[in-house]
């Protein structure tokens, strides 16, 4: 049965109609209510039923109002102008705004993305946060009305944006720990590293119920049991916000309000198809958990919401269905209510500066991270042009001001006077982030009972991410895509090559990434494999499969050196998903799901290590299914896994998987055929822009995409594009990228996708001329997009590198590599993109998908770009 569905399970839990968590019974015309829920340990319990509920509930919030509070958010909305109201609702990004600029205009909020640091430092220490959180708390006090700023950021695991802070596992890990008083102890200490840098607000915790392995931010969500992501999100919001029933410490932040969990075929910022009792048993127990806690945020999700019984949503952040119905109105939620980057740039109608649908379905803070200037001027002139209720923005203004009352900022001190600002020990966390990992690690194979391994053993450790903070961190570390960082990255972390070193000694542990050694003599093989770092949109697998030895062949290649050599093979699997890993299971006698851990290697080398210490062994258990077959998507319990959630073996068992299926479908799950065979040349780019494409570069400055104007130029801080010659006289697009921040260069169709299978269909080719004027510094990609966040890509790093410089090659990249990258060619609006994180200065020209051409000798291998 489809995941999108209740599993058989849940709906007859939900069908014995028991009502724990605090929830009343209610007949179809009584609202039922959820309140705060039932403890176990002092801390929300994972309940083995939770209540099939008919309607929505009202929430009982533990953070109440009081009449005082009220009266003096209405005296202060009073004194305020139209303008100053839409600067409280308006939230540009660090990078975007000067301290004077949130004086002058009375901004209400700031944020920071995903790589973003004060001075673009990625090094930045506390106190440079902590000074310019002051200045933009100075400069909002010095504003007529003197209300404070307050200061967003993505802490999803730790302040994870911050150099020296302890990066806890991503949910996923969390979610196998069935522990909901760890989560409570991390939220708690991300707070406090928060605290230590200057901010007020945190966007998270994510609450999502994934529904579809292929999804890129999978490892966001705690499980795909409502259950747990129902007890993890009280104490989330409890462990950031505290104890009060009156006053909270960081705000913490409910996302993405509804479904994003459950879009077709994993596809991130896609359609959510759930029936209303789906969203309401499902993807809302989240929510149910977090609001009882007494979350002050919530944040709307990207998905659209439409199905065939009638609901027609479309984009989230213009529903009022949604936003003001569902979550203001029935669940009585009295907090505010933001939108998510850009997003309501994505509602019909709307761009990222102007959208009154999202304002009157009830959204109260806009992230508009760059256009922030012209979104305050196109609202105030909506309001005053009668498109948008003076009423709700007194609405949404009354709630931002209810929020930073309850927040202790309206008569708080400066960041830099809070308690833990500037703290180096607040930003760590060691010893919790160890146990976390710990207890998040699930033994999947043990045969022979080879784990633990004896403190006196010799070991060979091989594969990529033995040593890498990099992939051990994964996305939303750092930077936003978890891309670019290295282990120097991290001075207080421990890889998991480190952690052996430390149980083991020096001595008794060689290093081999490649598995170049031979293992005979050793005691066992260590291998550390998996995914490499992603977040959203990247992260979407598309119409590939789950099959890793596809996705990572390079691991599969490194097992097949060491394995079936006489010493035992134990693989730790770091990742962000279960994928379909048989070939690898085959090859292993014992196999640890290891998640993506965070900075605490040592906690792994903990459990493979038999020692002294006095916790136990292996306790981790699925929180997913875990896949039997690489096209096994969606996948519930239901539907014949490999492991159901729930499975994990302790350290004394073995388990009886015996040998497994490794066949699997050749190119992907998407049966891509059909779409004819083309015969002629797809031009893109040949001396100018080729109907219906049209050039672009786009960069934090403006990821939304900036035109290459009429003289064939545009420039951001980080990228610039000028006319030059390679074949004739200004035919190409000489592109600089600085070093300063990524960019990319790109053709695209505005009007949006065509089907483009024939080219597939031809081994046809993406052919560009280029001359490389300076070699890439940092990784550099090749892609191409089926609307975004559906793309793929080839690691042309070494490509670039490799061309002669200041002379012309012409580059021929099979379509067959994108198409195993999970592009869905059926809607390619982006037929050429290149993108790189650092210096890089090249010229392209006669940019064009040509049949046949990947048969060519000078054409590129797929497997020369992995």
């Amino acid at each position: 049965m489809s995941r999108r569905h209740l599993s058989t399970a849940l709906a007859a839990v939900l069908a014995a109609g028991l009502l724990t968590g605090g929830a009343a019974a209610a007949s179809p015309a009584r609202q039922p209510v959820v309140g705060e829920p039932r403890t176990e340990h002092g801390c929300a319990r994972i309940e083995e039923r939770l209540p099939e509920l008919a309607q929505w509930p009202r929430v009982e919030s533990r953070v109440k109002s009081n009449p005082s509070d009220e009266r003096r958010v209405r005296r202060i909305l009073a004194g305020m102008t139209l303008a100053e109201k839409v600067g409280q609702m308006t939230q540009p990004e660090i990078g975007a705004i000067t301290p004077d600029e949130v004086r002058e205009y009375g901004i209400g909020s700031v944020l920071n993305g995903g790589g973003s640091w004060p001075n673009r430092d990625k090094h930045a220490a506390p106190e440079a946060w902590l000074a310019l959180a002051d200045a933009y708390w100075d400069a909002s006090k010095a504003s007529r009305t003197g209300v404070p700023a307050i200061w967003g950021i993505d802490a999803v695991h730790g302040n994870n944006n911050v150099y020296g802070a302890t990066v806890f596992p991503h949910n996923i890990g969390l979610g196998a720990a069935h522990d909901p008083c760890l989560i409570r102890d991390i939220g708690k200490a991300t707070a406090e590293q928060i605290r230590a840098t200057g901010q007020d607000w945190a966007f998270a915790p994510t609450l999502a119920v994934p529904l579809d392995d292929r999804w890129g931010r999978t490892y966001e969500g705690f499980s795909e049991d409502p259950r747990i992501t129902r007890a993890y999100g009280y104490e989330a919001t409890r462990g950031l916000q505290g104890n009060s029933r009156s006053r909270v410490g960081v705000l913490a932040t409910a996302k993405h309000f509804i479904g994003d969990g459950g879009t077709v075929g994993g596809k991130d910022q896609g359609v959510n198809p759930a029936s209303e009792a789906e969203m309401i048993n499902v993807h809302g127990q989240g929510y149910y958990g977090a609001l009882a806690a007494g979350a002050q945020t919530v944040m709307v999700s990207f998905n659209s919401w439409t199905n065939d019984s009638g609901v027609d949503e479309g984009k989230l952040h213009g529903s009022k269905l949604a936003v003001n119905d569902i979550l203001k109105g029935k669940m009585g939620f009295d907090g505010l209510v933001v939108s998510d980057w850009n997003g309501i740039g994505q509602v019909a109608g709307c761009t990222n500066s102007s959208c009154p649908q999202a304002i009157n379905a009830g959204i109260d803070v806009v992230m508009v991270p760059n256009e922030w200037k012209a979104f305050i001027a196109n609202t105030v002139a909506q309001v005053e042009n009668g498109q948008i209720p003076l009423a709700r923005i007194d609405d949404a203004v009354t709630r931002i001001l209810r929020v930073k009352l309850r927040s202790g900022v309206l008569d708080g001190e400066k960041p830099s006077r809070r308690h833990h600002a500037g703290s180096p020990a607040a930003l760590e966390a060691r010893e919790l982030a160890r146990e976390a990992v710990r207890e998040s690690q699930v033994l999947l194979k043990n045969d022979n009972r080879v784990l633990p391994l004896s403190p006196r053993s010799k070991v060979l450790v091989v594969g990529k991410s033995a040593d890498s903070m990099q992939n051990q961190t994964g996305g939303w570390t750092l930077t936003w895509q978890g891309t670019g960082n290295t282990n120097a990255d991290f001075p207080g972390g421990t890889t998991v090559l480190g952690g052996l070193k430390e149980a083991l000694g020096e001595r008794n542990v060689v290093f081999s990434e490649t598995g170049d050694v031979d293992p005979t003599g050793f005691d066992a093989v260590i291998a550390v494999l998996g995914e490499t770092p992603y977040a959203e949109g990247v992260g979407d697998l598309g119409k590939r499969s789950l099959e890793a030895a596809k996705l990572y062949p390079n691991d599969l290649a490194v097992l097949d050196k060491v394995s079936g050599k006489g010493t035992p093979v134990v693989t730790v699997y770091l990742s962000g998903r279960p994928l379909h890993v048989n070939k690898e299971l085959n090859r292993s006698d014992a196999f640890v799901a290891a998640w993506l851990p965070g900075t605490e290697g040592a906690g792994v080398a903990d459990l493979l290590i038999r020692g002294k210490h006095t916790y136990p062994g292996f306790t981790g258990e699925l929180s997913f299914s875990w896949p039997r077959s690489a096209c096994q998507t969606p996948l519930d319990a239901d539907g014949d896994p490999l492991f159901k959630p729930g499975y994990g073996l302790r350290s004394w068992q073995t388990g009886n998987l015996g040998r497994l299926d490794e066949t699997s479908p050749e190119a992907g799950c998407s049966g891509n055929g059909g779409g004819g065979t083309a015969t002629e040349d797809l031009d893109v780019h040949v001396r100018t822009d080729v109907a219906p494409y049209r050039s672009y570069i786009g960069s934090p400055d403006n990821w939304g995409g900036t035109e290459l104007g009429p003289d064939g130029e545009a420039a951001h801080s980080s990228i610039t594009v000028v006319p030059a010659d390679v074949n004739v006289q200004g035919d190409a697009m000489k592109t600089t990228w600085t070093g300063t921040g990524p960019g990319q260069v790109y053709l695209q169709d505005p009007a949006g996708g065509s089907d483009l299978r024939g080219y597939l269909n031809a081994n046809a080719a993406l052919v560009f001329d280029v001359i490389v004027h300076q070699a890439p510094a940092a990784r550099t990609v090749v892609s191409t997009h089926c609307q975004y966040p559906c793309f793929a890509e080839v690691d042309a790093t070494g490509l670039f590198t490799s061309l002669p410089t200041g002379v012309k090659s012409t580059v021929k990249i099979p379509i067959s590599c994108f198409a195993e990258g999970g592009l869905d060619l059926e809607n390619v609006n982006t037929p050429f993109l290149v993108y790189t994180e650092g210096a890089f200065q090249a010229s392209f020209a006669n940019v064009r998908w040509a049949p046949k051409a990947a048969a060519d000798p000078d054409a590129r291998t797929c497997a020369g770009l992995a």
